[in-house]
């Protein structure tokens, strides 16, 4: 009896149970179909409202099966545009984006409540430009208008579930850029509270973070438990309890994050205490992963990095950063060297408040290693950047060969014994003329270096050197080498000198041996830079730089010889380089004088005789004063390759610009600036020169170069035929400005050609666009360039006389209009003999002088102005035959290519003029 009660209770409850499962699955089925319409309407209704930023999708499903047993709202092909300035740019995309339901809200609510979120295959990619803009401001917030109740928003979230996802973070105000591949992520909490706490668990397959252009991390794997804390009424961030590995490395990091309204507050502490150094090296970049399979790394370490305070780019406001970094009883040994690393130890601290380097506060308390009996050891302290306090302590006998293989060092080749014992503790600032105290030996003995930009080595590598300074001033350093000298390419070159008083400098130096500098350089350089030339030396300079200065020559004793073969020369005052094809320089005392220097610069060639004197002072000080005479002959000058160019950056803009796009340049040029401590003289003789498509020959003359000035003194050229003798001053203020005086005296050339082949005649004589015959020319005029080196037209003042010889006007279309106006024929196209022409030119303004001449009966009288842009006015009295003695006043105005004549002073009425003279 009681077995068949059991059965008929089991099979009741069976019964019901798979009754009440059908009736579920049914419910499950019909509800997202009931209340399909109202989650779509309702969805769309918080988009509009509460979105700042352009939303689409494909489709939409309601469905229990999507994210099982949620009720899930699935958008296909999920797009939201980012907030301005970024609303044309993707913030957020993903194949599906599900809102989980709440079913309560659902059924009862007057607003359904969303309460998850899920993110699959999505890309979420969040930048802020220059300006501290950011693109995630898509969610508008209320105003708060009194105190809360029950929110009844819509978006209510306790779970985030991120799977498979690409994460992108652009901040250009910080330049800072973070990749996170293979990203997925779940998050617990009660979104809807405006502070709740958000457990997470995140995990990474690839994770690169790049600051600076520089990468930090790359392709790193991360998996974290985080516990952070978020206040959505700040948007404020607090991570409580964060345990990170980074490959193999753990890491605790805590700290807050606050968004504010140009920029960010930080306070982020990052530790990891008694971690493996081997495990360290994991968590680096790619290229020391590489090297690390191969090494044997042993130690302790104690790492904290903290990062505290406000980031805001337009205020110029950092965080101030601080880095801790111990190690204890590091080992170092690359693919099983004989002579490993050991006893490494170290112990930094390091701070750059307001992420400012000139702030840097560097305290190397310790750095230590041994390689067998082999030792290094290093104090160092270092406050500020520019003007440094330094205390420094170095002492080492270290083999160089055998620290290179146990550190695999990668494609360098170095060997040689490195002995120091150097102390030195001051500040360094150069315009104070402050270097630190010091004392101390820095000696190499059979030195070797071999790059793989070069097969050969540079070899026998000695240097001998002792440092002494005891009154921390530039005056008080001391610097002895004895010797210094490499081999390379079977070349030997040996140095030693003595150098005392950094203030007056008294040297004793030795230099001998053949330096090849395009090869040397490849020893150092990557493919493509290259420098060419060789110098070889046998030289002996000995003296004070103040007896250089002030021309106590007897009491040096600089003799011996530099030679220069194809070497280039680049300054910061010439847009090309100058290349030195030859050129034997022998030093006597203070003079260093040369024969026949040949170089070139562009198209120009230039062949030098002279002499150079305070040679030493001038390399030697900022002030000191290059003197030289030189006679200089060309076959060819182009004047144009001198003046200075650079090319500039187009301005960024917040316009998005694809990677793929170049971005234009913009071509600045600018005047030539003539360094001011050069005082020489030249006197040259060149066969062309061109300078702006004008070509002189055979010219010649005197130049000097003094004090930032260029002064040209009885040159005399070949122009449009004619010989031309001038004067001309020159100096460069700015790369944009540069004043000049010019003075010129021609003698018959034409006019006509004149006026075609000279551009700035053509443009200050534009009446004598249709002249023909020949002219003189004496003129004085000075003024401003620009930075194309052509005339600033108001800044001109000068004046002078243009005389005329035998020259006809034809179709001058002034002459045309006064010919038309008073119905002479004759006056169209009249001929000029023996004609003085005197003007002066201010203010943008040629004014001519009264000037008068005869023509086939016509006594034409003639002054005025006329504007460099070419407009005129001009008064004109046209003498009539026989004997001028009637007059017709006439009035020019209009321009050049349009004039407009008018009869009479007023432009109505006839005169008769008694004309004094005949």
């Amino acid at each position: 009896m009681a077995v068949t009660n059991f059965k008929s209770i089991f099979f009741k409850i069976l019964k019901y149970t798979g009754i009440t499962l059908v009736s579920l699955l049914a419910l499950m089925f019909i509800t997202p179909l009931i209340f399909s319409d109202k989650i779509k309407e309702e969805v769309k209704k918080t988009a509009n409202e509460k979105l700042n930023g352009e939303l689409n999708y494909s489709e939409a499903n309601v469905s229990f099966f999507k994210h099982f047993p949620s009720l899930t709202l699935t958008l296909a092909d999920f797009k939201l545009n980012g907030s301005a300035p970024f609303q044309n740019e993707k913030f957020i995309a993903a194949d599906e984006v599900a809102f989980g339901i709440n079913l309560s809200s659902l059924v009862f609510g007057k607003t359904i409540k969303v309460d998850q979120i899920f993110l699959s295959n999505s890309l979420i990619n969040v930048k802020v430009n220059k300006k501290g803009e950011a693109n995630y401001n898509v969610y508008i917030a209320e105003k708060e208008t009194g105190p809360k109740e029950e929110s009844e928003t819509g978006l209510k979230l306790e779970e985030i579930e991120i799977t498979n996802s690409k994460l992108i973070y652009d901040d250009q105000s910080a330049n800072v850029h973070v990749d996170a591949f293979g990203f997925n992520y779940l998050g617990n909490g009660d979104f809807s509270k405006a502070i709740f706490a958000l457990h997470s668990k995140a995990k990474i397959e690839k994770l690169n973070v790049i600051y600076e252009n520089e990468p930090y991390l790359m392709n790193k794997k991360v998996d974290g438990d985080l516990i952070t804390k978020i206040n959505t009424n700040s948007l404020s961030f607090v991570f409580e309890q964060n345990d990170l590995s980074i490959n193999k490395l753990l890491v605790d990091f805590k700290g807050k994050f606050d968004f504010l309204k140009d920029g960010y507050d930080i306070d982020f502490k990052i530790k990891s205490n008694k971690s493996n150094l081997n495990d360290l090296f994991t968590a680096f970049p790619p290229k020391y992963i590489t090297w690390l399979k191969d090494t044997e790394l042993k130690g302790s370490v104690d790492l904290l990095l903290t990062l505290k305070g406000k980031y805001i780019a337009s205020q110029n406001l950092g965080p101030d950063l601080n880095l801790n970094f111990k190690l204890k009883d590091g080992f170092v040994n690359y693919k099983k060297s004989a002579f490993p690393v050991s006893n490494l130890n170290m112990d930094i601290a390091t701070k750059v408040p307001s992420l400012n380097p000139e702030l840097l506060q560097l305290d190397a308390k310790m750095v230590s290693l041994n390689i067998g009996k082999n030792y290094l050891k290093t104090q160092l302290k270092v406050n500020g950047m520019s003007t440094p306090d330094i205390d420094l302590v170095l002492n080492s006998q270290i083999d160089l060969e055998k620290l290179n293989r146990a550190l695999g060092i990668p494609d360098i080749e170095l060997k040689g014994m490195l002995v120091s014992d150097l102390k030195a503790k001051g500040k360094y600032d150069q315009k104070q003329r402050l270097f630190p105290n010091a004392s101390g030996t820095l000696n190499l003995k059979n030195g070797f270096v071999k790059t793989p930009y070069y097969p050969n080595p540079i070899t026998d590598i000695n240097i001998v050197s002792k440092i002494d300074n005891q009154k921390g001033t530039y005056d008080g350093l001391s610097v002895v080498l004895k010797p210094a000298g490499f081999t390379f390419e079977g070349e030997p070159f040996l140095v030693e000198a003595d150098l005392k008083n950094f203030d007056d400098l008294n040297y004793d130096i030795k230099a001998k041996g053949t330096l090849n500098i395009s090869k040397i350089y490849k020893v150092f350089s990557q493919k493509g830079l290259d420098v060419d030339g060789f110098i070889k030396a046998d030289l002996v300079l000995k003296g004070t730089q103040s007896d250089a200065e002030k021309g106590n020559y007897s009491k040096l004793q600089n003799k011996g010889t530099l030679e220069l073969r194809n070497i280039n020369v680049e300054t910061e005052y010439l847009p090309k380089s100058l290349l030195i094809k030859e050129g034997i320089f022998r030093f006597n005392q203070d003079k260093m004088s040369f024969n026949t220097f040949l170089a070139s610069y562009g198209q120009s060639d230039f062949k030098l005789n002279g002499y150079l004197q305070n040679v030493f002072n001038f390399m030697s000080s900022k002030n000191g004063v290059l003197r030289g005479s030189f006679t200089l002959n060309s076959k060819y000058i182009n004047i144009d390759e001198f003046m200075s160019s650079k090319s500039t950056a187009p301005v960024a803009t917040t316009t998005a610009v694809p990677d793929s796009a170049p971005q234009p340049t913009v071509q600045e040029t600018g005047v030539i600036l003539i360094p001011s401590n050069l005082d020489l003289q030249f006197y040259a003789t060149a066969h062309k020169i061109n300078y702006q498509g004008l070509m002189l020959q055979d010219g010649k003359g005197a130049v000097k170069m003094k004090d930032g000035k260029m002064l040209m003194q009885n040159t005399g050229f070949d122009l449009i035929g004619c010989n031309v003798a001038m004067n001309a001053s020159y100096q460069g203020m700015t790369p944009k400005k540069a004043v000049f005086e010019y003075e010129i005296k021609a003698t018959d050339f034409d006019i006509k050609r004149a006026y075609k082949e000279v551009k700035m005649f053509k443009e200050m004589a534009s009446a004598a666009e249709n002249a023909e015959g020949i002219v003189s020319l004496d003129y004085k005029i000075k003024g401003r360039l620009n930075q194309q080196m052509m005339p600033v037209y108001p800044s001109l003042i000068g004046g002078g006389v243009l005389s005329i010889k035998d020259v006809k006007v034809k179709g001058m279309k002034m002459f045309n209009a006064v010919s038309a106006t008073t119905d002479h024929e004759a006056i169209k196209n009249p001929e000029l003999s023996k004609v003085d022409i005197k003007s002066t030119v201010k203010n943008n303004i040629i004014t001519i002088e009264r000037f008068k001449f005869k023509f086939a009966g016509f006594r034409p009288r003639i002054e005025g102005t006329s504007s460099l842009d070419g407009k005129l006015n001009i008064k004109m009295r046209l003498g009539l035959p026989p004997l001028g003695i009637i007059g017709v006043p006439l009035t020019v105005t209009g321009t050049k290519d349009n004039p407009k004549v008018k009869v009479g002073r007023k432009g109505d009425e006839i005169e008769e003029i008694q004309d004094k003279e005949e």
